[in-house]
């Protein structure tokens, strides 16, 4: 047997460069089948392949021209060409499992056919030879050759497919091409040939000689090369696309970062574990906190208590099945304490696995609004109780009209029995109390009859300092301050000094102990309600240094029914009929109260146009006498009580009178021809008002006077300055003087029925 003579180690060093470059471009063409999709996907298949094929194949060949036999050889051409095709398939296939990317296995698998690949083309290749020798192989070298291009290829595979960097794919090329080199020179050591002359020389045209194989090596070399060229460019061109792209990535997500910081949304997200990631600075300065005071936190500790259980119980299960969650509401705890209702809107973002990475998140601040809505259902509750308010105070006045009256004339027929006249005395002062509180109770609803004047108050005030001290006892001292040169302030002078009344007997229940009332005036700009400009006002401010009240306490001050005071000390009707009282006329009341330092009640009021001229003293009119028994009143009213009681009271201060049960019953009395002096009718009738009967008869008969009486005066507008209104409840004193002024033609604040259409 008969080994190799020697090596051409020049050729050797080709056949492992050719081997390293063919694997490096084979492999970095390779890398990119994995992100190609369709016939880009296998052109990058087939490209790998066919470098890498042809590179075993170059290398096999010049390797072989590398070692010098003892006798002549040649190559089957088409033994040759299904060497060439081996390796090409193998390396396809290899390329095409690694691509996979299944794990461990797909990469073992493709080392195994790669491997066996390479061993393939090898023994194909030697099978071509032809020559007049028998060919030896050593199992032992051919073991070790197998196994050398099996985990030369599995590294290499391994390697070039789970690292995309130029290093560890050149890492990658190297360790494939010593494996299919040494495999070849490993394999190679354990060949040998036995001469044998009886073998028959090749036929012509069936081999293919050393300058045809040389050609061939050359022109797959040069296509190696080439290939290796265009990857290198292709490689560059890509490196800076890349580049150029992630400076554009980095220039977006800096500008995307100082958007999100920047934007006046308070904006935040929070990786997986709910801890906070990123905030803007409008988030920052919601809550009054630096960046580094939150960032990695959990958003559950800038919560209420309450708002962390629903955060965690119910809206985060939420976001993780839905994916988003929106307008859940939570209150937000501020640096400072404050509490600040927040509504909450997230998105969440996962991985291609599903799993969540972060939640994109926003708030709203709602403080604001909240307490706006709180304030509108307020206003609505307190609207709603002054409209049941004011409907309860009209029907209790037709009932104190009805005791009121019938009260007076059991007095007059009680002359002689002094215990009765007690009894009926004591009744009337409780009707007068229950009318009183009605009053309170149509001053809130802002219902009550008021006649406004200009009013000295700082006179006014004075004139009450008997009743005030009395009122408060000797504990509480009262003060005076009141500036020359005050204006005259519009408002009814009867309810002023009940106002005044109620808040000096408040600051007197304020200040157990004792203490001073301060009660002081001045002229002061204030807002108008429905307009921009302000206007000037006259205040009158009630102050004292009592126990004061809290913001709570404080908030819910004017609101019917509601007080501080123990069970059966007080109504709940002061503060607020001080309130209706101040809006009715056209101002305000203003509460400012703190703990332990007193409560300031300050009445805006309007100023009077003649405000600083000097009062005349208004002229008495003289009471007419009359001659009894010649005046008709008819008496008009759906409610029968008030109606006889009424008509018992008028009858009583000797006039003739008719009833009329409703206002179409008093029209058909009217036109059936009886002669009336006077009508007195109810206003609030079912099917015809006072004011429209009053109205037809103006129309029908326009010179007879009429009077409306009624518990509340919600009249139509204009129609305060026609017609004479009687407030109920009446005594039998202030009919007869109403009756009196109108029966002898009075024009204060009574216009001829017969006028308005004359």
């Amino acid at each position: 047997m008969l080994g190799i003579e020697g090596h051409d180690v020049a050729l050797m060093g080709l056949s492992v460069f050719i081997a390293i470059a063919a694997s490096y471009t084979a492999l970095d063409l390779a890398t990119r089948i994995p992100p190609a999709v369709g016939a880009a996907r296998k052109w990058w298949l087939w490209a790998a392949a066919a470098v890498l094929g042809g590179g075993i194949w170059s290398m096999h060949f010049i390797g072989m021209m590398a070692i010098r036999l003892p006798l002549p050889i040649a190559y089957d051409t088409l033994q040759t060409l299904a060497s060439f095709l081996v390796a090409l398939i193998a390396t396809g296939v290899a390329f095409h499992v690694a691509s996979l990317q299944g794990g461990v296995w797909t990469v073992l698998a493709s080392g195994l056919i790669m491997g066996l690949g390479i061993v393939g083309m090898h023994y194909t290749g030697m099978a071509a030879m032809r020559m007049q020798a028998h060919a030896g192989y050593e199992p032992l070298y051919l073991a070790v050759a197998i196994l050398v291009a099996i985990v030369a290829s599995t590294a290499a595979l391994w390697q070039a497919f789970r690292r995309h960097s130029t290093p560890q794919r050149l890492a990658a090329a190297v360790a494939l091409g010593i494996g299919i080199s040494g495999m070849h020179y490993l394999a190679m050591a354990g060949f040998s040939v036995r001469p044998d002359a009886s073998i028959a020389a090749p036929a012509d045209g069936t081999v293919v000689g050393s300058g045809q194989l040389v050609t061939a090596v050359t022109a797959s070399t040069l296509v190696i090369l080439f290939s290796a060229i265009l990857a290198v460019m292709y490689d560059r061109r890509s490196g800076v696309l890349a580049d150029r792209a992630a400076a554009m990535v980095r220039d977006s997500e800096e500008r995307f970062r100082l958007l999100y910081r920047h934007t006046p949304l308070p904006l935040h997200s929070l990786g997986a574990d709910g801890r906070i990631q990123q905030v803007s600075h409008s988030w920052l300065e919601l809550l009054g906190y630096r960046e580094e005071e939150v960032m990695g936190r959990l958003l559950t500790d800038f919560m209420t208590p309450d708002s962390a259980r629903r955060r965690n119980e119910e809206h985060w299960p939420r976001l993780l099945s839905a994916g988003e969650l929106h307008e859940a509401e939570y209150t937000m705890v501020a640096k400072d304490g404050r509490h600040i209702d927040c509504i909450l809107s997230a998105v969440a973002e996962r991985d291609a696995e599903g799993h969540l990475t972060k939640t994109v998140c926003g708030l709203v601040d709602v403080t604001e609004r909240r307490r706006t809505e709180s304030a509108l259902r307020q206003a609505q509750k307190l609207e709603a109780v002054g409209q049941l308010t004011g409907g309860i105070a009209h029907d209790f006045n037709n009932l104190l009209a009805v005791i009121v009256g019938n009260l007076e004339l059991a007095r007059r027929r009680a002359q002689n029995d002094e215990r009765l006249r007690t009894l009926l005395e004591n009744t009337m002062q409780a009707a007068q109390r229950g009318a009183a509180l009605t009053q309170r109770m149509l001053a809130f609803a802002r219902r009550q009859d008021l006649k406004p004047e200009p009013i000295d108050v700082p006179e006014l005030v004075l004139s009450m300092a008997d009743l005030l001290r009395r009122s408060i006892g000797p504990a509480i001292n009262v003060e005076t301050r009141f500036p020359l040169g005050l204006p005259k302030a519009m408002v009814d002078a009867n309810q002023l000094e009940l106002a005044l009344l109620n808040l000096v007997v408040n600051a007197r229940d304020a200040m157990p102990e004792g203490g001073t009332v301060v009660i002081s005036a001045r002229e002061a700009r204030a807002e108008v309600a429905g307009e921009a400009d302000e206007a000037s006002f006259f205040c009158l401010t009630v102050a004292d240094d009592g126990v004061g009240m809290d913001e709570a306490t404080l908030a819910r001050a004017t609101e019917p029914f509601f007080t501080t005071k123990g069970v059966g000390k007080g109504t709940g009707l002061g503060l607020a009929m001080v309130h209706g009282l101040a809006a009715q006329s056209g101002g305000r009341l203003a509460l400012t109260s703190q703990p332990g330092k007193g409560t300031a009640a300050s009445i805006y009021l309007p100023i009077a146009a003649d405000a600083r001229a000097v009062a005349t003293a208004p002229s008495v009119l003289p009471v007419p006498q009359r001659a009894a028994g010649l005046q008709r009143v008819l008496v008009v009213d759906d409610d029968p009580l008030v109606l006889s009681a009424t008509a018992a009271m008028i009858e009583d201060l000797g006039y003739q009178v008719a009833e009329a049960g409703s206002a179409k019953e008093a029209l058909a009395t009217l036109e059936g021809g009886e002669p009336f002096d006077v009508v007195l009718t109810d206003q609030a009738m079912p099917g015809m008002t006072g004011l429209q009967l009053a109205e037809a008869i103006s129309e029908r008969f326009p010179s007879l006077p009429v009077i409306l009486g009624t518990g509340y005066a919600e009249l139509p507008n204009g129609a305060d300055a026609h017609f004479r209104r009687l407030a109920k409840p009446f005594g039998q004193d202030v009919l007869d003087r109403e009756l009196r002024e109108v029966l002898q033609g009075a024009t204060d604040n009574v216009v001829s029925l017969s006028s308005r259409h004359g």
